[in-house]
């Protein structure tokens, strides 16, 4: 795209124009590409046509001196339906077969000829198929149960019989039914030897039956994860008990077809009481069931920091075990040796354990601990073991882990327990893993470069040297084909939305990558798209805040700093924004005069553990002193107005400006806060309680982390955006901090509602009224 030039060269922008659908004005880029088998298809979804949605396309690459790639071509529906699915998984393990779902039902694939063997034809669904140890049989879950299919027979085998419900006792006699029956059998003869028939007969009759599995009543559990060993012999499985009395908030819709309020069924809140989990070894060889024991895990009764320095933790409760999620298993492919991954409900502790199913023996591999809380990418979380799995030698087990304060690789003996390696180090995070298929080098995604590019490298199993395969700056998000010769890399720049490209390895000399779509529509290239410079900003306490400047060509003085939402997010970056929409106001804001700036504050994703955690305990601490801290720079180094800096942002975006405009009145001057949280308590719990831990223990870090107790520390204008309709930040949060102000007799306020629009709005006619808004509140009181 070409860089911008003066403000005369550039169409003139408007709310209406770049809050109109995305896909008519914009157009629609191309998204979840996958290689067919032979890798000499790439397929895709994409929408050139402006559609109501998206199509599956595809490009064929031929071979010759150089790789040719044809042009994307629409998949019709007849041989869309004929497709396997894309690839998953689900490979034997010389990756000459693949299983594969289709509308419920399960297939059989030759990858090298192509050839589609269907396994069902049923009413029910089948999911989930792998291959069994021996590859003889496909196991798969139908409803709650496993089964399986003899590839070469077809024998259909029901592996367990898990239930829904209790167990129906069987009925007891009274004692007087007892003497009564006794009396009966001892009376007549006749009737004493039909019984005896009758018992015999039904001796008989369960002899002559054949095995089945034992019946597994699940109560009022859910089940979940229900894994065969790869010898046949075990099957684990995890169940969830949901607490009786955990109060699910209800969300209300008034505009609705029934024309009656209807009720949307919503969300707990933070501090309500958790699912409990309980994980299970069923043994089909001795036909019996047992729950895995944790109370030897090493730790599991370590207190947070948080409750013994404040000396809240109570004598008769110092030794409780904590509660536990067990995820996996993970096998080696031979079998032998199995892992699975525990993470504390607090979410402060994850250990890596050897488990044997046959002795139920947990043996600790690493132990991953976090005061404030787990996390980083490809760490897993509380329904994910995360990234790993074993190396050739079906002993070496890698993983990833936030030890040294980045998410890096590492790998450990997981026969033995030892010596633990790391194989990447330094300040940047392995992104994504994926394990060759010979299993002697991996492919990574990682921002070494820099926090705000990604980049696709190959490595040997054992670490060294990365070799780097992508060089297009911005973000390379690689499809890698199964032969493992091409990347299909869906790319994106500051100022470019997302294409699909693809990059030929076994190409010799200079090797660029070759460009397959244009998505963008001849309006939307009319305007000269700025590219954000990437700067940085010293913060107070030493560290460095990583931000981007739109910069204008005629400055007002005027500044507006954009707060992105989620905390854990990352927008400073050389990328197509996920805010595609606020890039484009911050476009046309540059045009009015205005700078803005919008930075990776402290809990910003891309940044490694300690700036993640860097809110722990106080939202509205470093993440908002970060945004004072850039207002500070952009007087000091863009000439700057500071009587003239306004602040918005939705969701935590939100929160922030409402922390700003609250408690540092005299830096910000106006504030539009989207959809934000006002009171932390009344949020939702697995995002909340790992940064504030739970309110009624720490009650401390919600009071100093939510804007409703700070409310009388208004001073400038604030508008509030929020759709009624919001099922995760609720409206009713909205609600409460009017209330509050009202009752503050603040009047430099407004609330505008959007009845038909959930926490990401969806009409373009609420986003033009919500920037409309934004945009005059600027304009008029900066």
């Amino acid at each position: 795209m070409p860089k911008p030039t003066g403000t005369s060269d550039r169409m003139q922008l408007s709310v209406e124009t770049i809050m109109q659908d995305p896909k008519i004005w914009m157009g629609t880029s191309p998204s979840n590409p996958y290689w067919s088998d032979d890798s000499k298809t790439l397929y895709f979804n994409w929408n050139p046509e402006k559609a109501k949605g998206d199509s599956l396309y595809k490009i064929t690459f031929t071979s010759g001196k150089t790789l040719v790639a044809s042009q994307p071509q629409k998949v019709s529906p007849t041989e869309r339906r004929a497709l396997p699915t894309e690839p998953v998984a689900a490979f034997n393990r010389a990756r000459t077969q693949r299983l594969f779902e289709r509308q419920d039902d399960l297939y059989w694939l030759d990858v090298k000829t192509g050839r589609i063997r269907q396994l069902t034809n049923t009413v029910e669904a089948e999911t989930n198929p792998v291959f069994s140890g021996d590859e003889q049989r496909v196991i798969f879950r139908r409803n709650n149960n496993l089964f399986s299919i003899h590839l070469q027979t077809g024998e259909l085998t029901q592996l367990t019989d898990f239930r829904t419900g209790t167990k129906k006792a069987e009925p007891k006699l009274t004692d007087e039914e007892k003497f009564l029956k006794k009396d009966q059998l001892g009376l007549s003869m006749i009737l004493k030897e039909r019984k005896e028939k009758h018992d015999e007969a039904d001796k008989i009759s369960k002899a002559d039956k054949p095995k089945r599995p034992k019946e597994i009543y699940l109560d009022e559990k859910q089940l979940s994860n229900p894994q065969l060993s790869p010898n046949g012999r075990f099957v684990t499985y995890r169940l969830a008990k949901s607490p009786s009395n955990a109060k699910t908030a209800q969300v209300p819709n008034y505009v609705t077809e029934s024309g009656y309020t209807e009720e949307l069924r919503a969300r707990t809140k933070v501090g309500s009481p958790l699912v409990s989990y309980e994980f299970f070894v069923y043994d089909l060889a001795k036909d019996t069931v047992r729950a895995v024991g944790v109370n030897d895990i090493p730790g599991i009764s370590d207190k947070p920091d948080y409750v013994t320095t404040s000396g809240k933790a109570k004598s008769d409760t110092a030794k409780k075990k904590r509660p536990v999620v067990i995820n996996g298993p993970v096998w080696s492919e031979d079998g032998n040796v199995c892992v699975v991954v525990i993470r504390a409900q607090d979410n402060k502790d994850r250990w890596i354990m050897r488990f044997d199913p046959e002795t139920l023996k947990l043996t600790l591999l690493d132990r991953q601990r976090d005061e404030a809380w787990i996390g980083g990418p490809g760490i897993g979380n509380m329904n994910a073991p995360g990234n790993m799995g074993f190396l050739a030698d079906n002993q070496t087990l890698w993983f990833q882990s936030e030890a040294d304060g980045y998410s890096h690789l590492y790998t450990i003996n997981a026969l033995t327990g030892g010596p633990k390696k790391q194989l990447t180090s330094g300040k940047f995070e392995v992104q994504q893993v994926l394990l060759s298929k010979d299993k002697t080098h991996f492919f990574l995604q990682t921002n070494e470069v820099h926090p705000g590019e990604q980049h696709y490298y190959r490595m040997s199993v054992n670490g060294g040297e990365r070799t780097r395969l992508t060089t297009m700056t911005g973000a390379n998000d690689v499809t890698l084909s199964p032969d493992e010769t091409r990347l299909a890399i869906r790319y994106s720049s500051s100022n470019q939305p997302w294409e699909l490209y693809m990059l030929d390895l076994t190409a010799k000399g200079k090797n660029e990558p070759i460009k397959l779509t244009s998505s963008q529509t001849d309006e939307f290239k009319r305007y000269a798209w700025r590219e954000p410079t990437l700067i940085t900003i010293p913060a107070r306490d030493g560290q460095t805040i990583y931000g981007r400047l739109y910069k204008p060509q005629n400055p007002s003085g005027k500044s507006v700093v954009f707060v992105h939402g989620a905390g854990y997010l990352q927008n400073a970056h050389k990328w197509w924004s996920q805010y595609f929409r606020e890039y484009m106001f911050h476009n046309l804001l540059a045009d009015k005069g205005y700078t803005v700036l919008d930075i990776d504050y402290r809990a910003s994703s891309g940044y490694g553990r300690d700036w993640r955690t860097g809110i722990y305990r106080h939202m509205g601490g470093k993440d908002l002193t970060d945004h004072v801290d850039a207002a500070k720079w952009l007087v000091q180094t863009q000439g700057v107005d500071a009587n003239r800096i306004g602040i918005y942002g939705g969701s935590y975006g939100g929160f922030i400006t409402l922390m700003a405009m609250f408690t540092t009145p005299d830096v910000f001057k106006a504030g539009a806060a989207l959809r934000p949280v006002t009171d932390w308590a009344a949020y939702n719990h697995p995002y909340t309680a790992n940064i504030l831990n739970e309110p009624q223990s720490d009650s401390l870090s919600y009071r100093q982390s939510s804007p409703i107790y700070f409310a009388e520390g208004l001073k400038g204008y604030l508008l509030i955006c929020h759709g009624m309709v919001d099922v995760n930040v609720h409206f009713q949060d909205t609600v409460r901090l009017m209330q509050r102000l009202i009752e503050l007799r603040k009047d430099n306020w407004e609330v505008a509602a959007y009845p038909m629009e959930d926490h990401g709005f969806v009409e373009p006619t609420s986003w033009m009224d919500e920037y409309k808004r934004i945009l005059k509140l600027f304009d008029e009181r900066l």
